[in-house]
């Protein structure tokens, strides 16, 4: 795993990543953290997440996507939704969820540039050690990085 320091969104759309992944809850609200940003960035996101049945635990492990082209670049924004729910406290993310993301977002998504946050170690409270393990070992031999935010 690479690890970029700076702002997902803008790298992105400097052209650093063809696929950006964040995660996401089961109930279509992407109120807080980078899923918020997303939703103003990348309102196509959003609607693809409105797209997909609200408060259904099905959707634990699956992803819905979308994908804008911003000066002759096309960016792919996958909305993984890695937890079910967005209340509460304690845990919220499910490492299985994070897995099953990941594993699609290779099969979808091989060989383009994939750039992702500390997916579900933010405000669902997941341990980034057995996020990042999960992560590296699902999309080996993909060129992915972390990317820690930093103005």
């Amino acid at each position: 795993m690479q690890v970029i320091k700076g702002d997902l969104i803008q790298l992105a759309l400097a052209k650093r990543f063809d696929v950006i992944i964040h995660g996401c809850n089961c109930h279509c609200e992407m109120g807080a953290g980078i899923a918020r940003v997303i939703k103003k960035s990348f309102p196509e996101a959003y609607a693809a997440d409105l797209n997909t049945a609200k408060g259904d635990r099905q959707k634990l492990g699956t992803i819905s996507h979308a994908s804008v082209t911003h000066d002759n670049h096309t960016i792919t924004v996958v909305n993984g939704y890695t937890q079910f729910d967005y209340k509460g406290s304690g845990v919220l993310v499910d490492y299985d969820a994070v897995r099953s993301v990941m594993q699609t977002v290779k099969t979808i998504f091989s060989g383009k540039k994939i750039g992702y946050p500390k997916i579900g170690a933010g405000l669902a409270g997941g341990d980034w050690q057995i996020i990042s393990k999960i992560i590296d070992e699902t999309l080996a031999g993909e060129n992915h990085a972390l990317v820690e935010f930093a103005r």
